[in-house]
């Protein structure tokens, strides 16, 4: 009776986990099909209501190229000049929001990932290489000298895409010393965040009058986007982002150490330089076009780890999932509880990110040397 009893309660604690794929492939996908129906969602929701039907007509609408439906707002008591406004609202305004907070959340998942792979840190994010610092004094040099303000849709990006680049730049020269390690690089990313903190501050001191403005974007926000921005990011985030994805074999063996990785075909300071590279422009592109949106390349990567295994393989592909997905609840939330007014969508992932990390950080086991108090 005893064994019985035992096999029951193992049968029946077993169930629920039954419910969750068991292997890392099957929970990756679990991830994506999470993230199609949040970006469903998410289309249907922005500053002005609009019916259900007429957002997914309208997008099936110039998905099939006006084949299917030829009218969006058929079956609908929406006028035919209301129907207009509805489907240029939709397809000019949201679907470009949505698209670009998928792009830069994967963008910011897969570098953080990635970086946390390179430097064996699970500390280490996209901003680490002073990107976020490089980016804000980009932007500050548009607003306080006034540099194509009145083109600021295209002058703010390259602005802040060059100021990024310049900060990582200087890490990947860093990592190209032959006395170069992953501390050195580590203590140079964040002399170089601090750099340009520095250059910031002196820039909004010369003119306060940018610090608003500088300050607004520093918050991140997909508000404004367009379909040639979501174009650009593509091809300057997602393409990086595509190639790091192959690297999860290589980062695997950097875990072991560079002796063994070098020993099992796998030189150490070269893939470290090509995906600090890849990484760092992934991340520029992304900051250019929506700000700095912090903790989504810190955390998104743990949460993969603690569904999916620590196989980089799996990783870097979860943590762009879980990334896009990230960005785009941050902006519903905005969106839902903060209606009619424009809060970027940094803040909501502020508070998530850090008190989701928080979590992660205090249910994670105690190491050795890391348990029994102070």
């Amino acid at each position: 009776m005893p064994a019985t009893g035992t096999a029951s309660v193992k049968s029946g604690s077993a169930t629920p986990r039954n419910r969750w794929p068991r292997t890392p492939v099957g929970r990756t996908l679990l991830f994506a099909a999470g993230l199609f129906a949040l970006t469903l969602v998410s289309a249907l929701l922005g500053d002005v209501s609009i019916p259900a039907s007429i957002v997914l007509g309208t997008i099936a609408h110039h998905l099939t190229g006006g084949a299917f439906p030829a009218d969006p707002c058929a079956g609908t008591s929406v006028s035919r000049t209301e129907c207009g406004v509805y489907q240029t609202i939709v397809w000019a305004n949201y679907i470009p929001q949505v698209l670009l907070g998928v792009l830069v959340g994967a963008a910011l998942g897969i570098s953080g990932a990635a970086l946390q792979g390179t430097f064996r840190n699970p500390l280490a994010d996209p901003y680490l290489l002073g990107l976020s610092s490089g980016a804000a004094f980009g932007a500050a040099l548009l607003f306080v000298f006034r540099i194509g303000l009145q083109e600021a849709q295209l002058t703010l990006p390259l602005f802040a895409f060059a100021g990024s680049l310049l900060s990582g730049g200087v890490v990947l020269l860093a990592a190209r010393s032959p006395r170069s390690s992953v501390t050195t690089l580590l203590l140079t990313g964040v002399a170089m965040s601090s750099f340009f903190s520095a250059l910031l501050i002196l820039t909004l001191l010369y003119n306060p009058n940018g610090n608003l403005q500088v300050s607004f974007w520093l918050l991140g926000g997909l508000e404004g986007a367009t379909w040639t921005q979501v174009g650009i990011v593509f091809a300057g985030a997602v393409i990086p982002g595509a190639i790091l994805a192959l690297y999860g074999r290589s980062l695997n063996l950097l875990q072991l150490g560079s002796d063994v990785a070098q020993s099992l075909g796998v030189d150490a300071r070269r893939t470290r330089v090509r995906i600090m590279l890849l990484a760092s422009i992934a991340t520029a592109s992304a900051v250019a076009f929506a700000g700095v949106i912090g903790f989504v390349g810190l955390v998104a990567p743990h949460v993969v780890r603690r569904v999916a295994g620590f196989d980089y393989r799996v990783v870097l592909t979860g943590a762009a999932i879980v990334g896009a997905t990230f960005v785009l609840g941050a902006r519903d939330l905005a969106l839902v509880f903060f209606p009619g007014i424009e809060v970027p969508v940094g803040v909501p992932m502020a508070f998530a990110g850090a008190l989701f990390f928080l979590y992660l950080l205090y249910r994670r086991p105690a190491g050795p040397g890391e348990g029994g108090g102070w």
